[in-house]
């Protein structure tokens, strides 16, 4: 192997080492959405998902990874993606626009007691910014997945939880975006299945 490879493979290593380790410095915040996340299960709500281009893949990963956990015994949880049914985007975005894509189902399909997660690779995402604006609205928990500074998405008026990528490489934004919401996932169950942790007594 040439120096050059050698010295490309561990440059890419030090990049998420990094990323990895700013996550890790972001546990207090992160058990706080999780906690606030549970909190909205625990009462009925349920998990609305939402991205654009390869953060199309990573809402419709979040949304099956709680109705359908790969854990045996965890118990499964109600979310949809707002991403799957391309006849509804199509549509929405012919109406009234792309930027409308997910406020527009948001308006339909949302309850107060829900859950609105927005990932966005460069925080950026127009229709995403909306969404969230449109979720804080209607009362529900507005939870973003960005990387780099947040972009527009940090500026979204009432936001709960901004969850940074500490990265500008898209790749590791990404891939610390699916770490970020399977700890999501894993701490949520942690919360509903711990006597107490809700106010609540446990499980409903």
């Amino acid at each position: 192997m040439s120096t050059l490879t050698r010295q490309d493979a561990i440059d890419a290593f030090a990049r998420r080492r990094a990323a990895t380790r700013a996550l890790a410095d972001d546990a207090d915040r992160i058990a706080a959405a999780c906690h606030d996340v549970a909190a909205r299960f625990h009462r009925g709500g349920r998990l609305i998902t939402f991205g654009n281009g390869a953060a199309t893949a990573d809402a419709a990963h979040l949304a099956v990874e709680f109705v359908h956990p790969v854990v045996v015994g965890k118990r499964a949880l109600p979310a949809i993606s707002l991403v799957t049914d391309p006849a509804t985007l199509t549509g929405i975005a012919r109406r009234t626009g792309f930027d409308d894509t997910f406020a527009a189902q948001l308006r339909t399909q949302a309850r107060p007691g829900d859950i609105a997660v927005g990932l966005s690779v460069d925080g950026h995402c127009a229709n995403v910014v909306r969404a969230l604006a449109e979720a804080h609205e209607r009362g529900l928990l507005t939870v973003a997945l960005v990387g780099g500074d947040g972009g527009a998405v940090a500026d979204v008026p009432g936001l709960d939880h901004l969850l940074p990528a500490r990265s500008s490489d898209p790749a590791v934004i990404k891939e610390i975006h699916v770490t970020t919401y399977h700890v999501m996932w894993e701490l949520a169950h942690v919360f509903l299945e711990r006597p107490g942790a809700l106010g609540g007594g446990g499980t409903p």
